[in-house]
């Protein structure tokens, strides 16, 4: 009986040491060498995984930027100083587009006339699916903050009420626009001094009903731009940052005072 354990334990032993040794064959005859540089690359990521990159976290964007897939300044939250990195260990130019924040485009940012008293889910997505919010206009800030849990970066806060956005923090990476069920979240160019702050698609006489600051699409804005930055879509006016040039006669044309006018504020290299 001893004899039998002794041969059963020498077997599979020896069947153990058998296998373990075909698979260490078989992982250095199959082992694709990785590029090195998705190490580095990795490493120059912020790291956060937002993927606003349009890649499964920082690891699939530097794949894809080894792969040729993605461009170097493919990393909103890592900016301009990620973006100058990247372009180094790949060994090409780094062609640096404008920076983005994320902006409230609705003059009240939550506080707007409401319709009715809202009890449910305190998530903006379960307010939305009631009659889309309680909210008098269909295209206003819902106010409930969904936006805030969404971003990564600490950048949305409700402030007496409202929205806000820190656009010192916010990197432009595009979680709160994918959180925000009414669209009012916009991704814009940072540093402008003018934005258009509603997103109502009614017509003027609506919007009058509910909101004293929104766009009555009343093309005021528009004759006034020499620029011919400001267009008209579904009654709403839309500024073409690309054409616009910051003369600021567009806000001081507005009768509703929908368009903001904020102070410029120098945009830091790495933000």
């Amino acid at each position: 009986m001893a004899n039998i354990l002794l041969i059963s334990i020498i077997s599979m032993g020896g069947l153990a040491i058998i296998l373990s040794l075909g698979l260490v064959l078989a992982d250095r005859k199959l082992r694709v060498a990785e590029d090195p540089r998705i190490t580095l690359l990795e490493e120059a990521l912020p790291g956060v995984n937002c993927g606003a990159c349009g890649y499964p976290g920082c690891r699939g964007f530097a794949e894809a930027l080894v792969k040729g897939e993605a461009s170097a300044d493919g990393c909103a939250p890592g900016g301009e100083e990620a973006a100058r990195t990247i372009a180094n260990i790949l060994g090409v130019e780094a062609e640096l587009k404008e920076p983005i924040v994320a902006k409230v485009l609705c003059y009240h940012r939550g506080q707007s006339r409401t319709k009715f008293i809202y009890y449910g889910l305190a998530t903006c997505r379960a307010a939305a699916l009631v009659f889309g919010g309680d909210k008098a206009c269909r295209y206003s800030c819902l106010g409930i903050g969904s936006c805030i849990e969404a971003c990564p970066f600490g950048a949305i806060s409700l402030v007496k009420g409202k929205i806000e956005i820190d656009e010192d923090i916010c990197t432009g990476c595009g979680r709160c626009v994918e959180a925000c069920p009414t669209g009012v979240i916009k991704l814009v160019p940072k540093g402008r001094r003018f934005y258009i702050l509603c997103s109502s698609k009614d017509k003027g006489a609506v919007v009058r009903k509910f909101c004293e600051h929104g766009c009555i699409g009343c093309n005021v804005c528009m004759k006034a731009c020499e620029a011919e930055a400001i267009r008209l879509e579904n009654n709403l006016a839309r500024i073409d940052y690309e054409k616009c040039n910051d003369c600021g006669v567009c806000a001081e044309k507005c009768p509703t005072k929908a368009i903001e006018v904020k102070e410029l504020v120098p945009i830091l290299s790495g933000r």
